[in-house]
């Protein structure tokens, strides 16, 4: 019996997955949404009946993709497969929401690297060469353009910084892969959440934003990779490059920390709720002016213990 509602389940779910799948390929505004939540099955699936079954889901589900959707459409299971199958086993080994969420950001780093492997070993197409020659070629084609206009000394200089901002984000691709399988995991796992609850009456949810609270071994990872890179003086070394990568990395999670005081701030001052979600709205309209200024204040935060100090004032 239980066998048999492992398989019907597995079907259903690998079921769900196709439908996503579909809407994603071939409906172009709620692809949008849909393509974010292809690893939800997976996710409940997993967390009802462990690794093992998960297993035979994903693979039935990466034929089926390749049946319906080409070969070519491989990396797409194998991320959300195995994204999802890391949050679901940490939501059945009943691990902290956090915890699930890293294991999860795993995950979708494996899926991603293996979708970058795929490319180049299979489709012949190395997706990093692609990515920066694209944007070698949009530069050159503006310069061209303002320079026909009559505009070109006037740009010269700012175009050399732009340049110089691309080499550094072409260095970044490590960064880049990092954060969007943190949002990736984010996203899943919270609409998880809401269909576990409602499905099997359980409670899972996130602690309060405003209780976020990162280690302090990050500010020594934060300050030992900048060190590095001023002392590297070769901005293409692989040394600068993975010190790069860390800053940016470190640096976003001391932005969420610094939101995360915001709403602490809020809530122990009794404000409107309505602030906090107001400051993060204004200082991603302004953030090349106030970005890190959140990031001093998480800094501020993990390592003056900020808040505890404001708890024992209050």
């Amino acid at each position: 019996m239980n066998n048999s509602k492992q398989l019907i389940d597995g079907a259903l779910f690998i079921a769900i997955y196709m439908v996503l799948v579909f809407i994603s390929l071939f409906v172009p505004f709620i692809s949008m949404i849909t393509i974010l939540l292809v690893a939800v099955p997976f996710i409940i699936y997993s967390t009802r009946y462990g690794l093992r079954p998960s297993l035979i889901m994903l693979i039935g589900a990466s034929l089926l993709t390749m049946l319906f959707a080409t070969f070519v459409a491989l990396p797409l299971p194998i991320i959300a497969g195995l994204g999802g199958i890391m949050i679901g086993l940490a939501i059945k080994q009943e691990a902290s929401p956090y915890e699930t969420w890293a294991r999860g950001t795993i995950g979708f780093v494996a899926g991603i690297l293996f979708a970058f492997v795929f490319s180049l070993m299979v489709l012949h197409i190395n997706v990093i060469e692609e990515f920066n020659q694209q944007m070698d070629e949009i530069m050159a084609l503006s310069k061209n353009i303002l320079t026909e206009i009559g505009m070109g000394k006037e740009v010269d200089q700012q175009f050399n910084l732009l340049e110089q901002q691309l080499a550094l984000y072409k260095q970044l691709v490590p960064f880049g892969v990092v954060a969007v399988s943190i949002l990736l995991a984010l996203v899943n796992q919270w609409v998880s959440y809401k269909f576990l609850n409602r499905l099997e009456n359980k409670h899972l949810r996130f602690p309060k934003f405003r209780n976020l609270r990162f280690s302090t071994s990050i500010i020594w990872i934060y300050l030992l990779a900048m060190v590095v890179s001023v002392f590297q003086k070769d901005p293409n070394g692989t040394v600068f490059i993975a010190a790069q990568n860390i800053i940016m990395l470190v640096g976003l999670f001391l932005i969420i920390q610094g939101f995360s005081f915001i709403f602490f701030y809020a809530h122990q001052k009794n404000l409107s709720k309505a602030i906090p979600v107001i400051a993060i709205v204004v200082t991603v309209l302004f953030a090349p002016i106030l970005i890190t200024f959140i990031r001093l204040l998480g800094i501020i935060d993990i390592g003056f213990g900020l808040r505890d100090r404001m708890v024992k004032r209050h």
